[in-house]
C-alpha cells in the first residue's frame, strides 16, 4: 500500500519547531533582569505542547507507512530508522562537542566516562534529547505494535487508562524521584532520566499509532466533536497559564521556578498537549490559506534540520549581542526569536543544497541521501 502523505503532519512539524524555538528563546530572556512575564508566558508555556507533539507525529507517520495490517521487518526497519536518526544524532553530537571545545578550550567532556554519558544522555547540546528518546521508541516498536493491537479492541477504554497512567508516572517522576542511591550508575540513570526514558512521552506516541490505525474515523471524529476539541484546547491552556501566573504572583516562584514546575509532563501539560494536539491536527486537516499552507509547508520540510542547528545560531547571535552590550529586553526577545528562525531556516536550505553535491554529508546531518531528482536538478 502507497504511503499516505498527510499534510497536517508537514504543518505540525513547522508550528511545532516554531514552539521549540520559543522555549529555547525564553531561556535565554531570563538572563535580562526585567523579564516581561506575560511574553515570557508565550514562549515557555503556550509552547509546551512543542516536543511531545512531535512523538505523536512521528508514531502517526511510522504507523501510515507500516500499518499493523502490514508485514513488518524488524531488522528492516531499525536500519531505516537508525539512519535516519542515529547517524545525525551521532554527527551533530560530535559537531556540538567539537564547537565547544573550540570554543572553551575546555577538553574535560572527552574523557571517560563522561565522553560515554555525553552520547549516551544527549548532553552535547540541550534539544538533542529528543533524538535518544525516539531512538529508544524505535528499538522498542515491536513492543509498541503489540500495545496498539490491545488497545484498538477497545480504544477509548484503552487510551484512558493510558493517559491516567502517564500523569501518575510522570507526576512521580517530576516531582517525587530523587537519585539518592548509593549506586553511581543508578543514580546517573535517574539524574538523566528525562533525557532517555520513552515512558515519558508514552501515551502521546501511542495516541499517534492509533490515530493513525483509525485515520478516517479519527478524523470523522475530530470534525463530530470539533465544540469540544476547541473547548479541551483552550481550557487546558487555560490551566496551564493559571498555575503559572498562580505561582509567580502567589507564591512568588522566580519565572524559572514557575516553568520547570508548569511544564508537558505536568498534570495539566499532559492535558494541554492532548488538547493541542487534538486542535492542530483538526484545524490543519482543513484547507489553510495559500499563503499560510506555504509557510507552514517550508517550515515542516525543514524542521528536523532548523531543530538541530539552531543552538549554534543562537550561540552566535548571543555572542554578537554581548559584544555590542545589548540587553534582552523584550523588544530585544522577539527579534532575537525572528531572527533564529530566518538565520536557521536559512542554513537549513544551504545545509540541503550542499547535501546534494556531497551525499554523505546529507546522511550524516540528515540520515537521508539527496533525492536523484534533484541531484540532476543541480547538475
Amino acid at each position: 500500500m502507497p504511503k499516505q502523505h498527510i499534510l497536517a503532519l508537514d504543518y505540525i512539524r513547522g508550528l511545532s519547531m516554531l514552539g521549540v524555538l520559543g522555549i529555547h528563546t525564553g531561556a535565554y530572556s531570563l538572563a535580562y533582569p526585567a523579564v516581561n512575564p506575560h511574553l515570557f508566558a508565550l514562549l515557555e508555556i503556550f509552547t509546551r505542547f512543542s516536543v511531545p507533539i512531535f512523538f505523536f507525529v512521528s508514531a502517526f507517520g511510522l504507523f501510515i507507512s507500516q500499518p499493523l495490517k502490514a508485514e513488518f521487518s524488524y531488522l528492516a526497519f531499525m536500519r531505516r530508522r537508525f539512519k535516519a536518526v542515529l547517524l545525525p544524532y551521532l554527527a551533530w553530537s560530535l559537531l556540538y562537542m567539537l564547537h565547544y571545545t573550540w570554543a572553551s578550550g575546555d577538553f574535560s567532556i572527552w574523557n571517560r566516562p563522561l565522553v560515554y554519558e555525553y552520547f549516551l544522555f544527549g548532553l552535547a547540546s540541550y534539544q538533542l534529547y529528543f533524538l535518544v528518546i525516539l531512538v529508544g521508541f524505535y528499538a522498542l516498536m515491536p513492543l509498541w505494535r503489540q500495545l496498539v493491537r490491545c488497545i484498538l479492541k477497545a480504544p477509548l477504554a484503552g487510551l484512558l487508562s493510558l493517559l491516567i497512567g502517564q500523569i501518575a508516572f510522570n507526576y512521580y517522576s517530576s516531582y517525587l524521584l530523587t537519585a539518592g542511591f548509593d549506586n553511581y550508575y543508578l543514580n546517573l540513570a535517574i539524574q538523566h532520566r528525562m533525557s532517555y526514558l520513552v515512558l515519558h512521552y508514552l501515551f502521546i506516541f501511542i495516541l499517534g499509532a492509533v490515530c493513525s490505525e483509525l485515520y478516517p474515523q479519527f478524523l470523522a471524529a475530530l470534525e463530530r466533536n470539533k465544540r469540544v476539541v476547541n473547548v479541551s484546547f483552550v481550557a487546558t491552556l487555560t490551566g496551564m497559564l493559571f498555575f503559572y501566573y498562580h505561582l509567580v504572583y502567589f507564591k512568588q516562584y522566580s519565572l524559572e521556578q514557575a516553568v520547570n514546575t508548569v511544564h508537558q509532563l505536568s498534570p495539566v501539560g499532559v492535558l494541554y498537549t492532548l488538547g493541542a494536539t487534538l486542535f492542530w491536527f483538526k484545524t490543519f486537516s482543513r484547507p489553510l490559506p495559500t499563503k499560510l499552507s506555504a509557510a507552514l509547508g517550508c517550515l515542516g520540510r525543514y524542521s528536523y534540520l532548523v531543530y538541530l542547528v539552531h543552538p549554534l545560531v543562537m550561540y552566535y547571535l548571543i555572542v554578537e549581542l554581548t559584544r555590542m552590550a545589548i540587553p534582552l529586553t523584550p523588544t530585544v526577545t522577539v527579534a532575537f526569536y525572528f531572527a533564529t528562525l530566518a538565520l536557521s531556516t536559512c542554513l537549513a536550505s544551504i545545509i540541503t543544497m550542499i547535501g546534494t553535491l556531497v551525499p554523505l554529508l546529507s546522511l550524516a546531518l540528515t540520515g537521508s541521501l539527496p533525492k536523484q531528482e534533484t541531484i540532476r536538478q543541480k547538475a
